[in-house]
């Protein structure tokens, strides 16, 4: 038997040819300008995973569909957004770092354009599609290249810069999306993105051009792949539609979680073992990757499910026009753009589990005021909560990115970014699903407690219907109806209220979560490692 050989690759696949030697980091205003180009590539993608959410209304309209059938401009784009993310690893050896992100972003600028000419629902949904499917890659490769264009000891900058970006984006986009569509037209929430598309890639082309990664032809795994496409969106659509198809009542919904649960069984088996994975889930075997992108996933899933009912529940049930809606939920960015860059000095000389473990308790802390609204609550009382989730915000992303991302190799830091975004980002679409599948069930269930004394028989329910009657000069239907309406908005107030007590129990549950993982300094860990 042959002995070991210490200088001899170990036994499995084929590995990578040697890295070449790390590309020197960028310096003065090449880095600034680098920077920028980025992180608007960052924001230009995740603004578009919520500017549309006060515009569905007004979408709806104007193509002439139902409000529901509206909601899938939203749930299009996180699907094909989801699916494309976990590409980024194969993608990226197979083009390069730099053209693959320039690419994209040249992509998403057209999608965007057949997004705002779209004439008809099916139309926009197909752009919406490849829009969504373009964005993947975004998100986890301009990570890498901040990571690369940093000195390894301001790399917790690095990412402080890109949370700021990726965190401010979710929050401006119902307040930019409202303004526009009250302002202007619908169609200009997608046209925005071309100016600065055009400039992200045209900057990052000038500076990158000569700092590509090295490529390596892999063969793609098409059955992985195809089994992706199949599990996700075969669970996305059964929770965008259960609620309208009676959920299992339904055989189409029962066809679809069968299937869910097969692909996705099916998908776990092949892509652990399979030589060259769609998806490296052997990252999960790593204890910081596997507690970090658990924790920022529910986490993500919990703050976007919420981001999404609490400007829809201010238009329905509380009068506010789209842009007042969307501005109630804008100073959440305060908090997190002012210190974001006091984070990037904190970090490297902290306990990145103590910074998020401070954030998630701050989560449950907004959300447990939040549990307290009451259907006469004024603009004060509504913003206070936004203006101080602004702060674990600010300490959300970058310890999590940090802990997920350390000791990481960088040819393994786009595959790594790559899955951990598509986890957050899928959850955050199956979040929203949730939340307004629960906020749907929660006020039903109001409601019938609510009507259960709400009849003829019942003096005190006469009395009040006489007294409205006398009061507001009204004929007994009428009375009935303002009856009704206080009911539903009552009834309403009290599921979002169970919605945003459950949310911050959670958030309190998944902390655990984090101190599974290593100790490590701050972004040192994660961000040494990324390099």
């Amino acid at each position: 038997m042959n002995q070991p050989n210490p200088g001899a690759a170990p036994a499995g696949p084929p590995q990578p040819p040697a890295a070449p030697p790390a590309l020197p980091p960028l310096q003065g205003g090449q880095l600034v300008l680098a920077t920028i180009a980025v992180a608007l590539a960052t924001f230009m993608n995740v603004l578009d995973t919520s500017i549309a959410n006060v515009a569905i209304p007004t979408i709806s309209g104007n193509l002439g569909v139902s409000v529901d059938e509206g909601t899938w401009v939203i749930t299009v784009f996180a699907a094909a957004n989801a699916v494309s993310i976990p590409l980024t690893g194969w993608l990226t050896q197979r083009f390069g770092q730099i053209k693959l992100f320039v690419g994209a972003i040249l992509m998403f600028v057209l999608a965007s354009w057949l997004c705002g000419i779209a004439p008809t629902l099916p139309v926009l949904l197909v752009a919406r599609v490849l829009q969504g499917a373009v964005a993947g890659p975004l998100i986890p490769l301009s990570q890498a290249i901040l990571l690369g264009s940093y000195p390894k000891e301001k790399s917790s900058t690095a990412l402080a810069l890109w949370a700021m970006t990726a965190t401010v984006g979710p929050i401006a986009g119902p307040a930019l999306g409202g303004w526009i569509t009250d302002s202007y037209s619908w169609s200009w929430i997608f046209y925005i993105n071309i100016p600065v598309g055009i400039f992200a890639a045209g900057v990052t082309w000038m500076i990158y051009r000569t700092r590509e990664s090295p490529i390596r032809k892999l063969p793609i795994d098409v059955v992985g792949l195809g089994l992706l496409i199949t599990w996700v969106a075969s669970l996305q659509i059964m929770l965008d539609k259960g609620k309208d198809l009676d959920w299992f009542n339904s055989p189409l919904i029962v066809i679809l979680a069968v299937v869910a649960l097969i692909s996705f069984a099916f998908f776990l088996i092949w892509e652990l073992t399979e030589e060259n994975p769609i998806v490296d889930l052997r990252l999960f075997t790593q204890r910081n990757f596997l507690g970090g992108t658990i924790a920022i996933s529910v986490a993500y899933g919990v703050f976007f499910g919420n981001l999404v009912l609490l400007p829809q529940w201010m238009q329905e049930y509380l009068g506010y026009r789209s842009v007042d809606a969307g501005l109630v939920t804008a100073p959440l960015g305060i908090f997190a753009v002012l210190l974001a860059p006091v984070l990037g000095r904190v970090l490297p000389r902290s306990d990145a589990r103590i910074i998020a473990t401070v954030a998630f308790i701050g989560f449950a802390i907004v959300f447990y005021m939040r549990s307290l609204y009451v259907i006469e609550i004024d603009t004060f009382h509504l913003v206070m909560p936004t203006l101080l989730q602004g702060i674990p915000m600010a300490l959300f992303f970058v310890p999590l990115t940090a802990i997920i991302l350390s000791g990481q190799p960088p040819n393994k830091i786009p595959a790594a970014a790559g899955l951990s975004n598509f986890a957050r980002v899928f959850c955050g679409a199956v979040g929203t699903s949730l939340a307004g599948n629960a906020w749907n069930n929660r006020t039903v269930l109001h409601h019938e407690r609510l009507t259960e004394q709400a009849n003829v028989n019942n003096p005190v329910f006469n009395q009040s219907i006489e007294a409205t009657k006398s009061l507001l000069h009204m004929n007994t239907s009428s009375a009935h109806a303002l009856f009704d309406f206080q009911l539903n908005t009552q009834a309403a107030m009290l599921g979002l209220n169970d919605i945003f007590y459950v949310s911050a129990i959670i958030f309190v549950m998944i902390i655990p979560l984090i101190w599974i993982t290593k100790p490590s300094k701050g972004g040192g860990g994660g961000a040494a490692g990324a390099h």
